[in-house]
C-alpha cells in the first residue's frame, strides 16, 4: 500500500473575515461599507504583523470551512473587546487590508449593505438591534437570527463571487502562528 502524498504542513479552511468599515464609492459604483477577504489575506506582509498572524489564529481556531466570521464575533469572543490588545490592533489590520484591496493585491467580496443588516454584522451574535420607523414611530427590533439571515445572505454573494475560483488572498503569505488542528 503506498503512503499518501504528504499535504500542506497547514490545512487550509476556507474561513472569512467580514469586517465593515467607513463607506467608500468606487468610481460609478453604490457605496461599499463592508468587505469580506479570506482569512489567509491576514498573512499577508503587507498587513500589520504579527497583528495579522495573531487575528488569523483567532479567526479560523475552532470554524466551520467556508464560515464567514465577523469580526464582532471576534470582539465578542475576546470578552467584548478587552482582550483585543493581546491579539493585536484590529482598526490598522482592516486598514491594511482595505489598502491591500484597492491596490489589488488580494481578492475582496464588496458589500454595500443596507443599514440595519450591517448594524446587525457590527453588533454580537447575541445582541438586539432595535430601529425606529420614523413615520409611524414603530420600533423594530432584530436579533440573533435576522443577523444569520444576514450572513447566510452574504454567504449567497460570496458563493456567486467564487463560482470560478475561490477570493484570492495575495502572494508572499506569512505561515500561520499555529496549525489549525492545533484548536
Amino acid at each position: 500500500m503506498t503512503q499518501p502524498e504528504p499535504g500542506p504542513a497547514v490545512p487550509t479552511l476556507d474561513v472569512y473575515l467580514l469586517f465593515a468599515h467607513e463607506p467608500y464609492y468606487p468610481a460609478g459604483a453604490q457605496e461599499i461599507n463592508t468587505t469580506v477577504v479570506a482569512a489567509a489575506s491576514l498573512l499577508h506582509p503587507r498587513v500589520r504583523q504579527p497583528d495579522g498572524a495573531r487575528i488569523h489564529d483567532r479567526l479560523v481556531r475552532g470554524r466551520r470551512p467556508g464560515e464567514i466570521v465577523p469580526l464582532s464575533t471576534l470582539t465578542h469572543e475576546l470578552d467584548g473587546g478587552t482582550r483585543w490588545p493581546e491579539v493585536g490592533d484590529w482598526e490598522t489590520v482592516t486598514k491594511d487590508l482595505l489598502q491591500l484591496i484597492r491596490d489589488h493585491d488580494c481578492d475582496a467580496l464588496n458589500l454595500g449593505l443596507p443599514e440595519i443588516a450591517r448594524a446587525l454584522v457590527c453588533n454580537g451574535p447575541h445582541a438586539e438591534t432595535h430601529a425606529v420607523d420614523p413615520t409611524s414611530g414603530a420600533l423594530w427590533t432584530y436579533g440573533p437570527a435576522d443577523r444569520i439571515e444576514v450572513l447566510v445572505e452574504v454567504g449567497r454573494h460570496l458563493a456567486w463571487a467564487e463560482a470560478g475560483s475561490p477570493l484570492w488572498p495575495g502572494k508572499g503569505l506569512l505561515p500561520p502562528i499555529n496549525s489549525v488542528d492545533a484548536s
